[in-house]
């Protein structure tokens, strides 16, 4: 895998689109599946729950049950119920996490949140996480309940412990890890885990893809902290410096305090404890004169060549390369 050499955003769309095209009836039985799943009798939950799922995205976890299904020859029909009970799951975690940083864009789109109101959002997402667990008993079985149940817990932690971390420019590097393997990490891994479940895998292969899933999900929240401090506002819909606005210590600040200069630590734990962008210029030359940003890349590119390493465990297959192809996209990837 190259380092410091991101690829083009053309070229990480490509990666992507090969792998959804790997199951495109699969992920159209998906897309079909979320709209009926999506039926209330109350119209305000239909309009912001098609609002919010409609808002763009590549689908990532939905498209990893799929393949990990796929990949181990599953040839039922219960992996796209599956997928698409992962994407609300992930969908209501979208609305609730907009509400708590209080954020007014997402992909360049108004959030629901500023569209709506708190309230709205928070119920509505309430009500997908119920709907997932409706179709979670559908699908029968008892261990992927136990995988996605515990999974949802865990997630929880990751996101109370992202707002403790918040003004907190002590954090380490252990703590921000296991921050981000419960909030971004974990449903990675879980979409993978379950589809190997479904698909009757054997235990050693069951691990590699729960593994590949988990540091899928790190590679994939390292390169989001990354382009915080270097992305295209315009291509990421949001805002360069919206962590540091918030006050979140990740990787690249922590890093920068490491290496930094105690002036430039100074400086930057300063802006952590504020908040706000006052200390953005200043920061952003910090991150990139410390190497912070190539230390946070560098990790992101060793995440996912662990996940592709667990890919060995899978017979050869298009779905396979299709996995493959999506550790590149994680830290090829510009938005």
């Amino acid at each position: 895998m190259p380092s410091n050499a991101p690829s083009s955003p053309a070229a990480s769309h490509a990666n992507a689109s090969s792998a959804h095209a790997a199951v495109a009836d699969d992920f159209a039985a998906v897309n079909r599946t979320i709209a009926e799943q999506l039926a209330s009798r109350v119209p305000l939950v239909e309009t912001i729950g098609q609002y919010i799922i409609a808002s763009g995205g590549k689908r990532l976890r939905p498209l990893l049950v799929l393949l990990a299904a796929r990949a181990l020859d599953y040839r039922g029909d219960q992996h796209i119920s599956l997928a698409a009970l992962i994407e609300f799951m992930h969908t209501s975690t979208l609305l609730h996490d907009d509400v708590v940083d209080e954020s007014h864009m997402r992909r360049g789109k108004a959030t629901a949140n500023n569209a709506w109101g708190n309230a709205p959002s928070v119920l509505v997402g309430d009500y997908l996480y119920s709907r997932s667990f409706q179709m979670m008993v559908e699908i029968g079985s008892l261990r992927i309940m136990n995988v996605l149940s515990s999974a949802t817990c865990v997630i929880a932690e990751g996101e109370v412990q992202q707002l403790t971390n918040v003004g907190n420019p002590d954090i380490d590097e252990a703590t921000y890890f296991d921050t981000i393997q419960g909030k971004t990490a974990m449903l990675f891994e879980a979409a993978t885990h379950s589809g190997a479940i479904l698909a009757e895998a054997s235990p050693q292969q069951e691990a590699a893809l729960q593994y590949y899933g988990r540091y899928l999900g790190l590679a994939f929240q390292l390169v989001d902290d990354l382009l915080d401090y270097q992305g295209d506002a315009q291509a990421m819909g949001k805002n360069v410096g919206d962590d540091l606005a918030e006050g979140k210590p990740t990787l690249p600040l922590i890093q920068a305090m490491a290496a930094g200069t105690p002036d430039q630590a100074r400086t930057i734990r300063q802006a952590i404890r504020q908040g706000g962008l006052d200390h953005l210029d200043e920061v952003l030359t910090i991150v990139r004169d410390t190497g912070a940003l190539d230390y946070t890349r560098a990790r992101a590119e060793e995440m996912a060549a662990k996940a592709q390493e667990q890919l060995d465990l899978l017979p050869p297959s298009r779905y396979r390369d299709a996995l493959a192809d999506l550790a590149r996209m994680a830290v090829e990837r510009q938005t």
